[in-house]
């Protein structure tokens, strides 16, 4: 093998974390040639609609996958938070690399700043969910599109939610007016990391990819997915969860809203094996489910 086809989507954001990865292989194997193979989703399609009314998690992943599947690529690279907690059949995430804040911030204007009613943009159930906890006064209204189209959405007076870690991939930190804390915010399943996923078959891009796989990110992501594999792949609750190799913090809300449920667990992996931190994340979701009666 002496090229590597990287199949992406052609954002900005997603061009650029592929390049990444593309630097990381051939800077642990230099002797190999790197290629995106650029790739259009339902969800860079469908603008025009909410991501939770066309599927949500996934939309942005399948015709990805796809590529890899059918040979038009070699591997597939993925913001891991788009994932879905069912991996496709065929395929193997294969290397994470490490992870970026993870955090949910603020554009525009801060959580102190926005006036009484002012309004939030967003596409997201959990970020809208725990915004509306902490400011219940607050007015959401959708938000869709690549990142340099969602700045331009701001509301007048009001503020726009996104990952820290799609900015500061871009160079554009210096846009957020406030970073969330994750105590108050919990983040998506996966945010601030990017997953690495290859035919299961083979084994050559599985050696390749073994030389860039993150091993703490690794870790930490698999226990989040384990949550969110627990409550179904197919919730479309808002959710988050994130594990900082020390604590794994969760959040599930009620499809209407009135039941938030938070909890925090130790996932220091001290004396402790990695099915047992799996099935921590695993209990904390069925505790979840029960704590917002389903």
């Amino acid at each position: 093998m002496s090229t590597v086809r990287i199949a992406t989507r052609g954002s900005a954001q997603a061009r650029t974390q592929s390049e990444h990865v593309a630097s990381l292989i051939r800077g642990a194997h230099p002797n190999l040639e790197v290629e995106l193979v650029f790739v259009e989703t339902t969800g860079d399609r469908r603008q025009d609609v909410s991501l939770h009314s066309i599927g949500g998690q996934g939309v942005f992943v399948k015709e990805v996958q796809n590529a890899v599947l059918d040979g038009r690529a070699d591997i597939a690279v993925h913001s891991a938070k788009d994932l879905p907690s069912a991996t496709a059949d065929g395929l193997v995430i294969a290397a994470f690399g490490e992870r970026r804040d993870p955090r949910d911030v603020l554009v525009g204007r801060s959580l102190a700043d926005l006036a009484e009613g002012a309004t939030v943009a967003t596409g997201s159930v959990r970020r809208r969910a725990q915004l509306a906890a902490l400011r219940p006064d607050l007015v959401f209204t959708e938000l869709r599109g690549n990142i340099p189209t969602r700045l331009e959405k701001i509301p007048a007076g009001g503020a726009i939610v996104m990952a820290a870690a799609a900015l500061e991939i871009l160079g554009w930190s210096d846009r957020i007016a406030e970073s969330l804390d994750i105590e108050r915010m919990v983040p998506a399943v996966g945010q601030g990391a990017v997953a690495v996923e290859c035919r299961a078959d083979d084994a050559r891009v599985l050696e390749v990819l073994g030389a860039v796989d993150h091993a703490e990110t690794r870790r930490s992501v698999e226990i989040e997915r384990a949550f969110l594999a627990e409550l179904g792949s197919g919730c479309s609750l808002p959710i988050g969860g994130f594990d900082d190799g020390r604590r794994l913090r969760v959040f599930l809300a009620s499809d209407d809203g009135s039941v938030h449920h938070h909890a925090t667990l130790d996932t220091n992996p001290a004396g402790r094996s990695s099915d047992s931190l799996l099935d921590i994340a695993r209990g904390a979701a069925r505790d979840a489910r029960r704590a917002v009666g389903g």
